[in-house]
C-alpha cells in the first residue's frame, strides 16, 4: 500500500517558498492520508539520486515548522534546475523516478516550483498516466517574477516587491541629502515579466515620488527618448531615481544589458549590466552625476522584511495541494483567486498544470502609461496588499535565526 509522500523545490529562492514547504509537512499531518513524508534534496535530481530526507519528525514537532521553517528564507531542501526530457524520446530518467516512487511507497509527489518546475509536474504527470502509475503528482507556486498563469500572483513575488519598494524608499533618503543633482538608476528582476520592477512604485510616498521612472520589458525601450524622460525629470528635481527590469529590450528585441548574456538549460537567458550599461549612457549624454545599483540576489531571500500576507499563502498553498492530492486529484497546481483588492480577500483553486507549464504572464498593457516610463494607479492597487504585514524573527547575536542547512553544505 502506497502512504507516503515527497516534496521538493526547483528554482530560483525566495523569502516564502520554505512557507509552502511548511504548509505541506502540515497538511501531511492533518490528513491521516500519508504515513511519512520525504523531502528530495536539490529538486527532481534527489529523487533520481535517491537523496531523500525524512521530514516526518518535524511534522511532529510544531514549533521548528512553523516559528523557524515557515520564515528561513531560500529552499530548506535546496534547488535544481533540471529539465527533464520528453519521455517519449528518452524514458529512463522516468523510469528511475517511478521506480523510486514505488521504493519509497509514495502516494502523492509535491514540486514546489515556478514555470519550469509546473513543466516537470506536467511531464510527471503525463508518464504516469501512460504507465498506469496511481502515484499523484501536484504542483505548487512560487516565483518572485510573479509571471505564471491562472494564479493571480505567486509566492515569494509579495515579499521581493516589499523589499524592492523598501530599499527604493531607503535609496532616495539616501540620494535627497545632496544638494548636486543626479541620477540614480536600479536595476531590478524581470527578464520577460516587468512585475518586480513595477512594485517600486509602491515607494512613492506624499513628500517622495521616487522611482520618477519605471522601464519594464513589456514594451519596447527607447535609448534616445529614455534620455529625454530623464531630463524632463531634471526640469522638476535635483535627483531623478529610475526603477528599470534586467531584461529591458529595444525594438529590435535587442537586450540593452550586454552582448554576452548566456543561456540556462531552459533555454532563458542570464542576464546583468543593465544599470550598468545605463549608467554609462546617462553619464555620456548627460554629463551628470549618476550611479547604478543592482539588487541581483538581495531581493530574493530578505525574509527580514518579508510580507505577512506572502508568508500566510505559501504556507495555505502548501496545505491545499496535500488536501488536491488526499482527494484523488493529479495533474494539478495550487492557485491563489483574488475575490477583492479592499478589503483583500483570497480563495485557493486547483489548476490545470498544463495550462501553466512553459508560459508566461506579462503585466497587462493598461497597467504600463503610454508613455511607456511609468505604471498606472490599476497596477499599484494590485500590488499593494501583497504586501502588507510583518514577521516576527527570533534574533541570536543580533541576527535572525533561521533553519540550519548543514544537509546542503
Amino acid at each position: 500500500m502506497k502512504d507516503n509522500c515527497i516534496v521538493a523545490q526547483s528554482g530560483g529562492p525566495t523569502v516564502a517558498i520554505n512557507a509552502s514547504l511548511a504548509g505541506v509537512i502540515d497538511g501531511v499531518k492533518k490528513s491521516n492520508k500519508y504515513t511519512r513524508v520525504y523531502g528530495a534534496v536539490h529538486g527532481i535530481q534527489g529523487v533520481l539520486n535517491d537523496n531523500l530526507m525524512d521530514l516526518s519528525l518535524m511534522a511532529l514537532s510544531k514549533f521548528p515548522m512553523v516559528n523557524t521553517l515557515e520564515l528561513s528564507p531560500a529552499m530548506y531542501l535546496g534547488s535544481c534546475r533540471y529539465k527533464l526530457p520528453d519521455f517519449k524520446e528518452d524514458s529512463s530518467p522516468y523510469e528511475t523516478i517511478f521506480k523510486r516512487f514505488d521504493e519509497y511507497k509514495i502516494a502523492a509527489f509535491f514540486y514546489i516550483g515556478g514555470n519550469d518546475s509546473m513543466d516537470t509536474v506536467s511531464k510527471l504527470n503525463s508518464y504516469a498516466k501512460e504507465i498506469g502509475s496511481d502515484t499523484k503528482i501536484v504542483g505548487i507556486p512560487k516565483t518572485i517574477d510573479n509571471d505564471l498563469l491562472i494564479t493571480d500572483h505567486t509566492p515569494g513575488f509579495g515579499s521581493a516587491a516589499k523589499y524592492v519598494a523598501s530599499t527604493m524608499l531607503e535609496i532616495a533618503h539616501d540620494t535627497y541629502i545632496y544638494q548636486i543633482p543626479s541620477v540614480v538608476i536600479v536595476e531590478i528582476m524581470g527578464r520577460d515579466a516587468g512585475w518586480l520592477t513595477a512594485s517600486a512604485s509602491l515607494a512613492r510616498t506624499d513628500y517622495s515620488p521616487a522611482p520618477h521612472l519605471i522601464y519594464l520589458p513589456e514594451v519596447a525601450f527607447d535609448e534616445e527618448q529614455f534620455i529625454q524622460d530623464i531630463r524632463n525629470q531634471l526640469n522638476s528635481y535635483r535627483t531623478v531615481i529610475v526603477a528599470v527590469s534586467e531584461g529591458i529590450r529595444d525594438k529590435d528585441g535587442n537586450y540593452i544589458s550586454a552582448t554576452t548574456a548566456a543561456a540556462d538549460k531552459f533555454g532563458h537567458m542570464q542576464l546583468s549590466g543593465t544599470g550598468k550599461a545605463l549608467e554609462i549612457l546617462v553619464k555620456e549624454k548627460l554629463g551628470i552625476k549618476v550611479r547604478s545599483i543592482e539588487l541581483n540576489v538581495l531581493q530574493r531571500c530578505a525574509a527580514h522584511i518579508a510580507s505577512r500576507t506572502d508568508i500566510n499563502e505559501s504556507f495555505a498553498l502548501g496545505q491545499a495541494a496535500v488536501k488536491y492530492a488526499a482527494a484523488d486529484m493529479t495533474g494539478v497546481m495550487a492557485s491563489i483567486k483574488r475575490i477583492s483588492n479592499d478589503p483583500y480577500q483570497w480563495c485557493i483553486e486547483p489548476t490545470d498544470v498544463n495550462a501553466v507549464a512553459n508560459k508566461a504572464k506579462s503585466v497587462p498593457p493598461e497597467w504600463i502609461t503610454k508613455e511607456k516610463n511609468d505604471v498606472t494607479p490599476e497596477m499599484e492597487a494590485y500590488l499593494r496588499p501583497l504586501i502588507i504585514g510583518e514577521v516576527s524573527l527570533q534574533y541570536k547575536n543580533g541576527l535572525p535565526m533561521y533553519l540550519p542547512v548543514e544537509h546542503l553544505l
